[in-house]
């Protein structure tokens, strides 16, 4: 009997609309992204706390694209928030190739966005 994972990983549409624009070029984003979540679902928080929030605690991983040579720093870039210790959204999704860096507003309003579509919120 497998026990299942304690930590609910929701996605914002930003992160679909992305990917699924991704998934045009990289045929095996899916799989690159499966083992992020997985480590997600674990209680794992990869990668380095985005600075400049005051009320979210943001964070920005690398994830290797297997369809490219570059290694981790050509790759993909996932913005994810914890919102509680047992819930993490998937925030925006990007390819370092395609964009340099998100800003902090554009991440502000993507979670914003997320809060009103969405029962998920901070229980403070």
């Amino acid at each position: 009997m497998t026990e299942s994972p304690s930590i609910q990983v929701f996605i914002a549409d930003a992160f679909k609309r992305e990917a699924r624009t991704l998934k045009k070029r990289y045929r095996n984003i899916e799989s690159d992204l499966q083992a992020l979540i997985e480590q997600l679902q674990n209680g794992d928080l990869p990668g380095d706390r985005v600075p400049g929030f005051a009320d979210y605690v943001v964070y920005k991983v690398r994830v290797k694209n297997s369809d490219i040579q570059k290694g981790k720093s050509g790759s993909y870039r996932v913005i994810y928030q914890s919102i509680v210790p047992t819930t993490i959204v998937l925030l925006y999704l990007y390819a370092k190739s395609d964009q340099d860096d998100v800003t902090l507003d554009e991440i502000c309003t993507i979670i914003e966005k997320f809060q009103a579509d969405s029962e998920v919120t901070d229980s403070k």
